[in-house]
């Protein structure tokens, strides 16, 4: 059965780091590209940063950039996302998602949205003094 697991999420103060895993379990993730997303209270769903199949280029979005790094252990069937100097505006679910299906450079110019066949059930951030 195809399953993503995310975990690593918790109650974190300003300034501080967490690093979110992606568990894949069913399915080879090597060959899926993998996409973070995050949904904050009240507000859509956003992409957070994707990484390509195998070992593919990366995407950020601009509050990602510098603070952010998207990893991948195919090995482990494992994706990461570290986040360092948290925000408050970083609170929300944070969740994996994976696509087997666009090109490298149409995922990069899609921003990863176009990553949309699996999603795990998310894993809560909070960012609080």
């Amino acid at each position: 059965q195809w399953q993503l697991v995310e975990s690593g999420g918790g109650l974190v103060q300003p300034g501080g780091f967490l690093r979110l895993s992606c568990a894949a379990s069913g399915f080879t993730m090597q060959y899926y590209h993998v996409g973070w997303f995050r949904q904050a209270p009240g507000k859509a769903r956003e992409a957070v940063s994707c990484i390509g199949s195998s070992d593919g280029p990366t995407y950020y979005a601009d509050f990602a950039k510098g603070r952010f790094t998207i990893s991948r252990d195919n090995d482990a069937n494992m994706a990461f996302l570290q986040m360092n100097n948290l925000e408050p505006g970083d609170t929300g679910i944070y969740y994996c998602a994976v696509d087997y299906g666009p090109g490298y450079s149409d995922l990069l110019s899609s921003r990863c949205t176009l990553i949309d066949d699996y999603w795990g059930q998310g894993t809560q951030v909070t960012v609080s003094s």
